[in-house]
């Protein structure tokens, strides 16, 4: 994957100069551009068309939300404010990320990690790419070999992971740890929902209005950590009526 393209906005210099610093020493980031003065930014974020805009709210001539509102559709937002109370209110923007200052260094580099995911998604949808059809796993001390399209979730418990296929009464049991079984697989066919669960999409029966996912006889709730991602997998899934 390519490297992200950035973009800092905030009046209080202080606070741009600590994004910068975060950004410097992140693999995979490029910083196109910082600014205090908001209206600057906007003209600039349209031409550049980053991956990523951090953006603070609250800003004279032209607050963060009101910016958010004309971005390029390429481009996601990570709000970054002082004021928690904007969190709810970032979300109808499609913003990807909410971080609360001070901002930590382990927060940012939380937010970078789903961008990569959110992209990779995108990118995946563009252009498949060829996925070996079958994994292996160790299983009772001996190695199966497991068809990718047989399996319909995996669950995490501990240093196990659970394989729910559709051709075994019981899930198949092997000594890992959910982020080596997330890089195993496809990313064009299985997504990570929830820390403790793996899904094969193509097996996702409904999404109800609670965000809960049903697959097989499980029932799946979305924790807000893993919801930006998966509005941008049904994005790229889903039909919908558009406005004439």
């Amino acid at each position: 994957m390519r490297p992200l393209t950035c973009i800092i906005v905030d009046d209080e210099p202080l606070a741009v100069r600590l994004l910068e610093s975060y950004v410097e020493k992140t693999p995979d980031l490029t910083l196109l551009a910082s600014y205090t003065d908001s209206i600057n930014a906007l003209n600039a974020v349209k031409e550049q068309k980053p991956d990523l805009l951090f953006l603070d709210i609250q800003m004279p001539n032209l607050d963060g939300m009101e910016l958010a509102h004309s971005l390029p559709e390429q481009t996601r937002v990570v709000f970054t404010t002082a004021f928690k109370e904007y969190a709810f209110e970032s979300y109808e923007v499609n913003a990807l990320d909410f971080l609360l200052k001070p901002i930590r260094y382990n927060k940012f580099l939380g937010s970078i990690e789903k961008a990569k995911k959110l992209f990779d998604i995108q990118q995946t949808a563009i252009q498949p790419k060829q996925q070996p059809s079958t994994v292996f796993i160790r299983v009772d001390g001996e190695w199966r070999n497991i068809p990718v399209d047989q399996i319909t979730y995996i669950s995490g418990m501990k240093d196990y992971v659970l394989f729910y296929l559709d051709s075994e009464n019981k899930p198949l049991i092997s000594h890992l740890i959910m982020k080596a079984v997330e890089e195993m697989l496809p990313s064009d066919k299985f997504l990570r929902i929830h820390r403790s669960y793996i899904v094969a999409v193509d097996k996702i029966q409904k999404v109800d209005r609670n965000d809960c996912v049903y697959i097989g006889e499980e029932i799946i709730h979305i924790p807000d950590g893993y919801q930006q991602i998966f509005n941008q997998f049904l994005e790229t899934r889903s039909i919908e009526r558009k406005k004439e």
